[in-house]
């Protein structure tokens, strides 16, 4: 057994959440290491599907242990109304979950600032959840963040949250002629989120270190992807923590001596939500055909995903940076009413009318918004792949695909997702199982 990262390599909307689902019944933990309710993970079991944004999916298996990290920024009202919401759905939720003391929390005032900040940003907005996501990790970095085991002590929180409100609401009244938020209502709202939360916050970093000592295997849960990693994404148009794999040693205390696989999780196709350079996204019928055939509208937001055909330059920038030991493909079903696929194989930009080719993602955002992408052409299956469980089962034309995907970017296909329900996969190599520690 061993311990995995489950990480996305594109923008996010990979289907991480099913592949962790999948993988759960294999492991003994399942921790998540960044992000917060932004991220949403979509699980279908039977005809029953359901939606995770901070609790990690391997909730659904009762003999799992759960843990929310302290990479993690928590919105304690909406962490409970999805624990409330799983648990009216009939699923236990006790000594199976702990969420970390030092995960910062995000206050009322994040979001305000948040959506107060992309409105003034107009065309240049970068697209976000209007979550509080962002202020939260500035607040964290500025070291006036507020932590979940603050809110233990509710002399400690209030000075906390007095020192802070006196600055956001001089920004509320001055910069954004809004309304002051009051003290009293936050302190009081918060405290009752303390005390529903106080047997589950714990010193998680303590706690994964034991259960890894103790021959525990973990899956360690990502949330969005590689390409919106804050160090590594598409800056500026990035979340605000490290989604990459990397991300898993500082968001859960885990040195990465302790970490035996990385499983990369890519669509059979490319999506992205929010705004910043897409090279390879369908801006016609059949990208709208894709969105629609692959449901590709955000789990947290409705909004509808660019989509487009995959891009092999972005991906091989991802892999350099996670250096994933297998790969999950995701709904390769969505293309099998497409005649011919493509995939970007290159960029290119103009210059003073030459042409400049890039085979590597450029880091510059000037220069990525001006490239176009440069197509490899294949042939489609036109047939239905929707729920087989056999590589052989697979029309020839789709195990091309498959084939051409690992010679072009040199990677070993571990998972092939062919539905959105748990048992609708091709496995051919357990991460958790197979992989050597």
């Amino acid at each position: 057994m061993a311990n995995i990262v489950v990480v996305g390599l594109q923008w996010g909307d990979e289907g991480k959440g099913k592949i962790v689902d999948l993988l759960s019944e294999s492991a003994d933990v399942i921790a998540r290491y960044q992000g917060g309710h932004n991220a949403g993970h979509t699980v279908q079991i039977d005809n029953e599907e359901f939606v995770f944004h901070l609790i990690p999916s391997g909730i659904l298996h009762k003999d799992k242990l759960c843990i929310i990290g302290n990479g993690v920024v928590i919105d304690p009202k909406a962490l409970i109304d999805e624990m409330e919401e799983l648990k009216h759905r009939g699923v236990y939720i006790g000594k199976n979950l702990y969420v970390s003391e030092n995960a910062h929390v995000i206050m009322p005032y994040h979001s305000i600032m948040e959506n107060k900040m992309e409105e003034l940003m107009g065309s240049k907005k970068i697209g976000t959840t209007g979550k509080g996501i962002g202020p939260a990790y500035v607040d964290k970095a500025k070291r006036v963040g507020i932590r979940m085991g603050d809110l233990l002590d509710g002399r400690a929180f209030k000075e906390k949250l007095k020192v802070n409100l006196e600055d956001v609401n001089f920004l509320l009244e001055n910069k954004y002629s809004s309304k002051k938020l009051s003290l009293k209502k936050i302190y009081s709202d918060y405290m009752r989120y303390a005390e529903y939360l106080a047997p589950f916050i714990t010193d998680t970093v303590l706690l994964i270190n034991r259960l890894i000592d103790n021959g525990k295997n973990v899956l360690f849960e990502g949330a969005q992807g590689t390409l919106l990693d804050v160090d590594h994404g598409t800056y500026p148009y990035v979340t605000s923590s490290n989604a990459s794999a990397g991300g898993v040693c500082t968001g859960l205390g885990v040195a990465p001596t302790k970490i035996d696989g990385v499983l990369g999780v890519m669509k059979a196709y490319t999506t992205r939500v929010g705004g910043g350079p897409f090279p390879a996204e369908l801006k016609d019928k059949l990208g709208e055909a894709l969105r629609k055939r692959g449901g590709e509208y955000g789990v947290t937001t409705g909004r509808p995903r660019r989509c487009g055909w995959l891009d092999a330059v972005s991906l091989r920038y991802a892999l350099r940076v996670d250096a994933p030991t297998g790969i999950a493909l995701t709904k390769m079903d969505v293309l099998d009413e497409v005649e011919k696929i493509k995939v970007c194989v290159a960029y290119r930009s103009y210059k003073n009318g030459k042409e400049r080719r890039f085979k590597e993602m450029p880091n510059t955002i000037n220069v990525l918004e001006r490239c176009e992408p440069v197509y490899k052409e294949l042939n489609g299956w036109r047939k239905n792949t929707h729920g087989i469980r056999k590589l052989k089962d697979l029309p020839k034309e789709a195990r091309a695909y498959i084939d051409y995907i690992e010679d072009l970017l040199n990677v070993k296909i571990d998972l092939i997702s062919t539905g959105q329900k748990r048992d609708e996969a091709i496995v051919l190599r357990n991460p958790l199982k197979d992989y050597k520690r």
